[in-house]
């Protein structure tokens, strides 16, 4: 699994867009908004750099919900007062549950909350408080937790596209390698729990094919199988007639996946909604979730992160230390995804 972050240099892109803001922040209370809602984002994130897990995960979450509002400042398809965004629009409890099981709920999409305002922005689910998400399910969407499961249960987590092993068949066909397939669907090594696997990922549910074992074409799954467990398998896709160059499959793979550092993976939908969520709302629901716990139960947060008492707490460690290292430049990119 590929990925790199350079936290500084996004920052550097965001200082240097508070001269002349992108899209809707240009003048009045949006531009004002967007330069003190960076300084803030970036004065947070530099404070959680040099604290520890016990507070981290404060600054942390402040510093992105203050990136989100600079994010809203900036949107082209925010009008008039929309940009405003008002309360959290998003809750967690863990009511004595395990730590994979804290439930998070968000405000109906009729709310200004943070959350809820820059999910619809984004195209990101927002889900309720009928139904609520396990934390585990949006901590496995996040490509640095490969590493890190929560629980002994199926995981559906990020998978790599190894876009520099990408080919473009002259029939039109584009073909790449699909990364990080958990056990358990790699040493079933049939057919239907591969393709009921990739149905929870809608870039993946669009599929023509994937390699099979010879010599019978409708064979089972060729997995590339890894020393240290799961492993991988070419996935192909149909692109139109006389698609045949390699920027056409760069195109169409972009369109599947999204990026994350300078990776990009394949992400699962979530339960109850069927839609994959934006990596900055899984990033947000992530964070918060562990902001609410050192903020509210401090005794209990305080046992999540030992690392003498506690299996949690390198993976802890570890979502937080990547959330300073990747963040920043998921912020840049979004500023520039809204502002186009």
């Amino acid at each position: 699994m590929y990925m790199k972050a350079e936290p500084g240099e996004a920052w550097e892109k965001l200082r240097a867009s508070r001269a002349n803001p992108p899209g809707r922040a240009g003048s009045g209370p949006r531009r004002r908004t967007y330069a003190a809602a960076l300084e803030q984002a970036e004065q947070m994130f530099t404070a959680a750099a040099v604290v520890g897990p016990a507070t981290r995960p404060l600054q942390v979450f402040y510093g992105l919900s203050q990136a989100g509002r600079a994010i809203a400042a900036a949107a082209g398809d925010l009008t008039g007062e929309d940009w405003r965004l008002d309360g959290h629009g998003i809750k967690a409890g863990s009511s004595g549950k395990p730590f994979a099981d804290i439930e998070i709920r968000t405000d109906s999409a009729t709310s200004r909350g943070s959350f809820v305002r820059l999910s619809r922005l984004l195209g990101s689910p927002v889900w309720g408080k009928a139904d609520p998400v396990r934390l585990e399910e949006l901590w496995d969407v996040l490509p640095v937790n490969l590493s890190y499961p929560l629980s002994d249960r199926n995981r559906y987590p990020a998978l790599y596209a190894d876009e520099r092993s990408m080919h473009v068949s002259p029939q039109s066909v584009l073909r790449i390698p699909v990364c990080d397939i958990p056990g358990w669907v790699v040493n079933d090594g049939s057919r239907d729990v591969l393709d009921t696997f990739l149905a929870r990922y809608p870039g993946l549910a669009r599929h023509h094919d994937y390699d099979r074992q010879p010599p019978r074409p409708d064979g089972p799954p060729d997995f590339t199988l890894y020393t240290n467990g799961g492993g991988e398998i070419e996935v192909s896709w149909l692109m139109p007639p006389g698609h045949t160059h390699v920027q056409a499959g760069r195109e169409l793979l972009r369109s599947l996946t999204r990026s994350h550092g300078r990776s990009r993976f394949f992400l699962p939908s979530i339960t109850p909604t069927g839609q994959q969520p934006h990596l900055l709302m899984a990033w947000w629901s992530v964070i918060y979730t562990l902001s609410m716990l050192a903020r509210y139960e401090p005794a209990a947060w305080a046992e999540l992160i030992s690392v003498d008492k506690n299996h949690y707490a390198v993976p802890i460690e570890g979502v937080l230390k990547r959330a300073i290292d990747f963040l920043p430049s998921l912020i840049l990119a979004t500023v520039e995804e809204v502002s186009a």
